[in-house]
């Protein structure tokens, strides 16, 4: 076991580009139970600087490697088990680098159903096979007459043939050397072919990108990928793995098979047939099997890639910037069902609700802009965040008339992605933490929530159903969860939470903390009031030596006994800071922020056996500015006025939007019409961008220019560059004419797979129908807000 650890961590060293050393500590660590965040930001004395990326990448190939070596034991054992185990063959299960490897090596001594070729060797035919592949001089029908025997089954010579190719079949098929090459050729020269099945190109345009496609499977990007096969699924696409190149024939491949094996075509009696048994075991047999392989091979390179995409964009949109602590009105549209209204207060809680009906088919506009302007006037509202989902539009509208008439109200407007506020509203959680609160208006107070705190709100919500990535519903519900949970777990503690207000869905993602003591922490903070000081978590049940060791440095108490604990400095490193107020004879508080003393300081200075340069240098960092956010400042998109759905949208429009997903072909970007537009990769820079990602991220506000709709696709082309000719002339939102802009593919996303964004939603006229504005001093209207107790709130702004 020693020596396959230190395989084991040499080898992510090695992959890594660090010491071994440096692996075996961040294992120990891992193994006692330390979360990544911790190791990252507490332990780089032990690591000698790993990141955390460095730790996550780790941690990865850590569980892949170790899983290796559960299925070589098991490997080893099995064939050691059938006493075929020789120090030949265990060597080369030794060297084995992959789990492809290993099974490509056991495949021989796996257990299986009888065979043609086990039939055949039970019939002693054998040693035929063995003849004919070493001397192919030798006649096969002359050679097979011997092997003749009706008891064993071998009724005649073309039978015993026939079990000499079968043995041979399976040898050539199991040969793990020979797969191997033979695999990575295949991947090197083959492609993937698409073709649509008959009678779906009506049902199945949206995989029309796909109809007739071909593309070598290493140029395969993972979306194309994802979309092939759902489209598969989907029956509406038949996909081949093509072996071939172009212009190449299957010649390619069993002359590797027959060179392998010394099999040529010199003329002599034994020669086609071996030849025959070359063909039969490729088409038959390898060719299939080298298919799966493949097709597994081609998804987990996608899929690999679409967690990449999804975890990055989660952590992006977590990472949002916070509007911070301002009361929020939150608005859940809808047209039937009405507008769900809830206001929070800075800290989150709930004050008020309604729900207002302004849109078809009960189009009380005025009424339902008197009812808001009432509420915000009673809450001091300083936000308005609008779902973008269905009515989203509309309501923005609603919420446009508002602040005119009411300019004195000084509210800012800002459209909130409502992903995933649906599956809040009827967790078991939301009924806990609003009980009294109907289902449908739970919505209206996640999204106010998760504009005060993107993080602190949606961390109450499955990651997968946030929706910023490509074809989640198609990945690896364990591989996705657990790159999700591992960026919600870093976002966290990257951030660190105010132990006195986190939810226990928030305190759940701190390093060392689960369910069940959040749930602790919670309810000891209901029972004994806010914890002064950090020691004081020690007093809650079940919150021992490690988990507070864990946790602690990422808990913050604002306001508390000590200064120290609202930063991110650990509570094992306060010796430190004492050390530091002693050298400068000051006390906490007023050392705190002071940069001039603190910049004068050298952390050598405060190196000790337990304390080494890294730690004092982030204590010294962190003793500048205390508990910062490393979030970014908040700053919110304007819509284009008369742009309200897809048919609005010209070629050459310029209009400014929000940056809803980014996916490996580009990034989607919301520009106020209820179907996210593509800005292709080719279209992001007038330079080469790999990675989109080093462009634009989700949350990013950007200004766009509209190069192509088609709306019976519901597909919108849009590019960063501007500076793009567009024909016609470019125009501003609400010109009308046709023509297509240039300079920029504009490729939609491949065959209806999920953007992420919120698409293709549907809505209506807001304005179809609507009566003429009412005074607010009507009967009827006055009535309404007497009922919802919000008319003394219109009279104090009528006043003003």
């Amino acid at each position: 076991m020693r020596l396959v650890t230190t395989s084991i961590h040499q080898r992510i060293a090695e992959e890594l580009g660090v010491k071994e050393r440096q692996v075996a500590a961040a294992v120990d660590l891992l193994d006692g139970g330390a979360t990544v965040p911790f190791i990252a930001r507490y332990r780089k004395e032990a690591t000698e600087m790993l990141d955390d990326a460095q730790l996550r990448t780790l941690e990865e190939r850590l569980r892949y490697l170790r899983e290796m070596e559960e299925r070589r034991a098991a490997i080893l054992e099995s064939i050691r088990s059938q006493g075929k185990l020789d120090e030949a063959l265990e060597a080369q299960i030794m060297a084995a680098d992959s789990k492809a490897r290993l099974e490509d090596i056991y495949l021989p001594y796996k257990p299986k159903r009888r065979t043609k070729a086990q039939i055949a060797r039970e019939a002693g035919l054998e040693p035929l096979a063995d003849g004919l592949l070493a001397d192919p001089t030798v006649d096969p029908q002359a050679a097979a007459a011997v092997f003749v025997d009706p008891e064993k089954g071998v009724a005649d010579a073309a039978a015993a043939l026939d079990g000499a190719r079968a043995i041979l079949v399976e040898r050539f098929s199991e040969d793990a050397d020979l797969i191997g090459e033979l695999r990575e050729k295949m991947w090197t020269q083959g492609r993937l072919v698409s073709k649509v099945r008959d009678g779906k190109e009506t049902d199945g345009a949206k995989f029309s990108d796909y109809f007739d496609f071909s593309e070598p499977f290493t140029k395969l990007p993972s979306h194309r990928i994802l979309a092939m096969f759902r489209g598969e699924k989907e029956e509406m696409l038949d996909l081949v793995l093509d072996p071939l190149s172009a212009d190449d024939d299957v010649s390619l491949f069993e002359p590797t098979i027959a060179s392998h094996y010394g099999v040529r075509d010199e003329g002599r009696p034994g020669d086609k047939w071996l030849n025959d048994t070359v063909r039969w075991a490729w088409r038959t047999r390898i060719l299939v099997h080298l298919g799966i392989d493949l097709r597994m091979r081609l998804w987990q390179a996608a899929e690999e890639e679409a967690v990449r995409v999804f975890a990055a964009n989660l952590r992006d949109l977590l990472l949002a910037a916070p509007a911070g602590t301002r009361a929020t009105m939150g608005l859940d549209p809808g047209f039937r069902t009405g507008v769900k209204v809830a206001v929070v207060d800075a800290t989150g809680k709930v004050v008020d609700t309604h729900t207002i009906y302004p849109h078809v088919p009960q189009n009380k506009w005025n009424e339902s802009i008197a009812i808001l302007a009432a509420l915000c006037q009673k809450h001091n509202v300083e936000l308005i965040a609008i779902g973008n989902g269905t009515a989203s539009r509309e309501t923005d509208k609603l919420a446009g008339d508002l602040l005119k008439q009411f300019p004195q109200l000084k509210v800012t407007k800002v459209m909130v992605s409502e992903a995933g506020a649906s599956v809040y509203s009827a967790s078991a959680f939301a009924s806990q933490e609003l009980p009294g609160l109907d289902v449908s208006l739970r919505g209206a107070v996640s999204i106010a929530r998760r504009l005060q705190d993107p993080l602190a709100e949606l961390v109450k919500i499955d990651p997968k159903s946030i929706g910023v990535g490509q074809y989640q519903h198609d990945l690896s519900e364990s591989k996705l969860s657990r790159s999700l949970d591992a960026v919600v777990e870093d976002c966290v503690n990257g951030v660190g939470v105010d132990v006195n207000t986190a939810s226990a869905p928030l305190l759940t993602r701190v390093s060392g903390i689960g369910g069940s003591l959040a749930d602790a922490i919670v309810a000891h903070r209901d029972a004994h009031g806010p914890f002064r000081n950090r020691k004081a978590l020690k007093d809650v049940a079940r919150l021992g030596p490690k988990a507070f060791e864990q946790c602690a440095g990422f808990l913050r108490i604002p306001d508390g006994d000590d200064p120290l604990d609202a930063s991110s400095v650990h509570p094992e490193s306060y010796p430190v800071v004492r050390r530091i107020l002693a050298a400068t004879d000051s006390d906490v508080k007023s050392l705190i922020g002071n940069n001039r003393v603190l910049t004068r300081l050298k952390p050598a200075d405060f190196v000790d056996d337990t304390f080494g340069l890294p730690t004092v240098t982030d204590i010294l960092k962190e003793l500048e500015k205390p508990g910062r956010d490393p979030r970014p400042a908040f700053k919110t998109a304007a819509f284009a006025d008369g742009v309200e759905k897809i048919s609005d949208l010209q070629p050459g429009m310029l209009l400014e939007g929000v940056v809803t997903n980014v996916a490996a072909f580009g990034a989607f970007v919301d520009v106020g019409v209820h179907q996210d537009g593509l800005v292709h990769v080719s279209a992001l820079s007038r330079t080469f961008v790999k990675d989109p990602r080093e462009v634009v991220k989700p949350g990013d506000i950007v200004r766009v220019k509209v190069l192509d709709v088609d709306i019976p696709r519901k597909r919108i082309s849009l590019t960063l560059r501007l500076e793009d000719e567009a024909t016609p002339a470019q125009r501003e939102p609400g010109a009308r004419g046709g023509g297509r802009g240039q300079g920029g593919s504009g490729r939609g996303q491949g065959g209806g797979g999920q953007s992420g964004g919120q698409g293709g939603r549907g809505r209506g006229d807001s304005r179809g129908g609507r009566p003429q504005r009412d005074s607010f001093q009507g009967g009827a209207l006055a009535d309404a807000l007497r009922r919802a107790g919000l008319d003394k709130g219109l009279d104090g702004l009528k006043k003003k």
